[in-house]
């Protein structure tokens, strides 16, 4: 397959859906909507934060095998002494210093560590799928509203073009050329047609409303799309790039492999440790230690005391626990192996879809076309049969919702079709930040927060407070059915791109 290289698809090419004059000053295009949501889309930014969590585990495994220190400080008041004892003391003011060091857990912290690590480039994975999930959200989103204005523009010149039709209708009738009946279906289907452009209008609105939830902005006049480039040109050939980029193949081989570390620390624990240990202890009675002879104290009223060693711990019975343990690991990693093969059905099956419906989706547009083609001629030749008297009201009126049908479904098809291109480069991994070739600032690399923090060892060393960075659309007005622009925007003819297309 040609490598798509840095995809500059966003930035310039031939139109999917275009409007019919040039676009304002103000027009918005799908790589700002995209660059929008990639920066302030508060999916994308939730889950970079729980990935920035992940990658404290790999601290958090690490710190047991690092020295730790302890110290300890106790007063004590002894308010009741026994009577046989003449050199207890009244009180007593006790410090310790403990340093342990490990040096053999029995591979838990190694293994630990490992696992954390995979899961780590697992959750980066899980990260770059969010963020193909979210472009293609968007995408859709997008389309859906030029879509759903087409259709608004559509229904509307219905309308008027019905609204035409039943003045017409009205002056014929009054010259007896027509009767009532031909004017009762005149009105019966401009009813009809008026209903029908303002459920196009109310979902239009919705259409909008998703689109600022997704992308944070109010959308405008929004240009046309480029075509997608790089798309395959047969399913077999999508299959082997996916099973090489999908980012849920990804994280779910590497949940695998960790999970296959995860049973090695389980069998640590029946495994010898052995840490090297040194404590000080520091004791003052505040001269209330022992008695006196002859007003000399006879005993030393603080002591100071170190011991350093090796400490090993050998386990030799625990009830059963560490092979349970084990044996639990073992389960669960059995699981995770059959996951990634669900997951990788899943991802063969939904780029075999994918391509599927993008090639179903660009052959309806053929046939769509020809379609609309075919029911314009049709319908001038019912005007032109129904003024000579061949053809009634309800012929042309049929006529005219069966150009409106077809013109809709043109329009849905194109839509359709890139949605499921940019659905199918989602499913092969390449629809991603990087490959879209976003200009937005610097990319959000994961990699960057992981080297700060895998290797900090320091109690205190904390990150400031967190603060939302997606923006809220509260302020953002209520949405309308209108067009932006002067007039209906259209669905032209092209590709998404030719199969294997650069």
């Amino acid at each position: 397959m040609p490598s798509i290289g840095p995809r500059v698809w966003l930035l310039a090419g031939a139109a999917l859906v275009a409007t019919p004059a040039a676009s304002p000053a103000w027009g918005e295009d799908l790589r700002s909507a995209l660059i929008a949501a990639y920066n302030t889309n508060p999916t994308l930014q939730a889950a970079r934060a729980n990935q920035r969590a992940t990658d404290e585990d790999v601290a958090i495994q690490k710190a047991p095998g690092r020295p730790s220190i302890t110290g300890q400080a106790t007063h004590t008041e002894f308010v009741r002494q026994s009577g046989n004892n003449f050199t207890a003391p009244d009180r007593n003011l006790n410090a310790q210093l403990s340093l342990s060091v490990p040096i053999y857990s029995g591979g838990s912290v190694r293994n630990g560590v490992k696992a954390a690590e995979t899961r780590v480039e697992a959750g980066q994975a899980d990260l770059r799928g969010t963020e193909s999930s979210v472009f293609s959200q968007v995408v859709g989103a997008y389309m859906d509203v030029i879509l759903n204005e087409a259709v608004v523009g559509l229904n509307r010149n219905n309308v008027q073009v019905l609204e035409v039709n039943l003045q017409a209708t009205s002056d014929r009738f009054e010259i007896g050329d027509l009767t009532r009946t031909d004017v009762a279906q005149s009105q019966s289907r401009l009813a009809l047609a008026r209903g029908d452009a303002r459920t196009a209008e109310a979902n239009l609105v919705e259409a909008r409303e998703r689109y600022i939830r997704l992308v944070g902005l109010t959308p405008g006049l929004l240009d046309a799309p480029p075509p997608l480039p790089g798309l395959p040109a047969s399913p077999d050939e999508a299959v082997t790039v996916a099973i090489d980029n999908n980012p849920n193949l990804v994280a779910a081989h590497e949940r695998r492999k960790a999970a296959g570390y995860d049973v090695k620390v389980a069998g640590s624990g029946r495994l010898p440790t052995l840490s090297a240990f040194g404590q000080g202890a520091y004791n003052d009675y505040y001269g209330t230690l022992g008695g006196s002879l002859g007003g000399v104290q006879t005993f030393a009223q603080n002591e100071t005391t170190a011991q350093v060693g090796l400490r090993a711990s050998i386990p030799i019975f625990q009830g059963g626990r560490p092979a349970a343990q084990r044996r639990q690991a073992q389960a669960r990693e059995g699981a995770a192996m059959e996951q990634e093969i669900e997951v990788e059905r899943g991802v063969i099956a939904q780029v075999r879809s994918a391509y599927s419906s993008w090639q179903a989706s660009n052959e309806i547009i053929a046939s769509t076309q020809s379609a609309v083609d075919a029911a314009g001629l049709s319908l001038e030749g019912v005007r032109a049969e129904n003024s000579v008297g061949n053809r009634t009201i309800i012929d042309i009126l049929d006529a005219e919702q069966e150009l409106l049908r077809a013109r809709v479904q043109l329009v849905t098809a194109r839509r359709n079709a890139y949605v499921a291109g940019f659905s199918l480069l989602a499913a092969m991994g390449q629809a991603e930040a990087q490959d879209l070739g976003l200009e937005g600032g610097p990319l959000y690399d994961p990699e960057t927060n992981y080297k700060r923090v895998r290797g900090k060892w320091f109690d205190w060393d904390d990150d400031r407070a967190p603060k939302p960075q997606s923006t809220r659309t509260v302020d953002t007005p209520p949405q309308d059915g209108e067009i932006r622009g002067s007039e209906a925007t259209t669905i032209q003819s092209t590709n998404t791109s030719a199969p294997g297309g650069q």
